[in-house]
């Protein structure tokens, strides 16, 4: 690990425990009640509780957000490739698929649930569906912001289309495909969390409702810290995967 990445590190592990610490003193001289906003320690203590089956929760959760990731990654990038392959393929299907993406998650979540019933596939579905968009137009746009001069190269040595693909366009769209699975990283957490809070029957967000009844608020605050620690992961994953990947001078912002 060089220098700046060393030093970035320690930066970002230094404003997660200033971020603590403010919690915990706006806490304790705020005069703050606990059922309104906990301390970190309260919140910590609240997952020593076997009422509230933490693991199996935090497992369901983390099933819907990578599930429905990895689905999303897997068909957005054959799409995209379909697509990049066939253009009148692609005049069929994009407004077929923008007019869909229109379609509030929030307002299709019902239904789903409706077709598929409780259980953690409705709620893959939905982190599924709010993701595959983005990761689908960053790898349209990656594989085809190739150089004109290299395709023609591989015309004029007889390459296949797969040759083209693995070779040229596939590498040179990698910039752009990170970037849609970063961003589609942050929106699979949403996802799996809104089909929790519409209708299930286990997982953190099903929990967080569970308890929003007792005001257990501690619960709360630890099943959003559990949330969010999964997506960190995720993101993490892709951010690891990207600088082992690709070159640092070719990535997309």
């Amino acid at each position: 690990m060089n220098n700046e990445r060393w030093n970035r590190t320690l930066m970002a592990v230094a404003s997660h425990l200033a971020l603590l610490l403010v919690w915990y003193l706006f806490v304790k001289f705020g005069d703050v009640p606990k059922f309104v906003m906990p301390s970190p320690v309260d919140t910590a203590k609240a997952l020593g509780s076997s009422n509230y089956s933490w693991w199996t929760n935090t497992l369901v959760t983390a099933t819907e957000i990578y599930g429905g990731y990895f689905a999303a990654l897997v068909v957005g990038v054959m799409l995209a490739l379909a697509f990049t392959w066939s253009k009148p393929l692609e005049a069929l299907m994009m407004p077929l698929l923008v007019s869909l993406n229109m379609i509030p998650k929030v307002a299709l979540g019902p239904l789903i649930i409706v077709w598929f019933k409780y259980g953690i596939v409705p709620n893959m579905l939905i982190a599924f569906s709010i993701c595959v968009f983005p990761i689908l137009l960053t790898t349209v746009r990656g594989l085809r912001e190739v150089e004109p001069d290299l395709l023609d190269l591989v015309k004029s040595l007889r390459g296949s289309r797969w040759q083209t693909f693995t070779k040229i366009q596939l590498p040179g769209a990698l910039p752009y495909i990170f970037s849609g699975m970063k961003v589609a990283a942050i929106l699979a957490v949403a996802g799996a969390i809104v089909g929790e809070f519409l209708g299930s029957d286990k997982g953190l967000g099903y929990l967080m409702l569970q308890v929003q009844v007792t005001l257990d608020t501690a619960a709360m605050f630890m099943a959003v810290i559990l949330i969010t620690l999964i997506g960190m992961l995720l993101y993490g994953g892709v951010l690891l995967l990207e600088r082992a990947l690709v070159v640092p001078d070719a990535r997309v912002s």
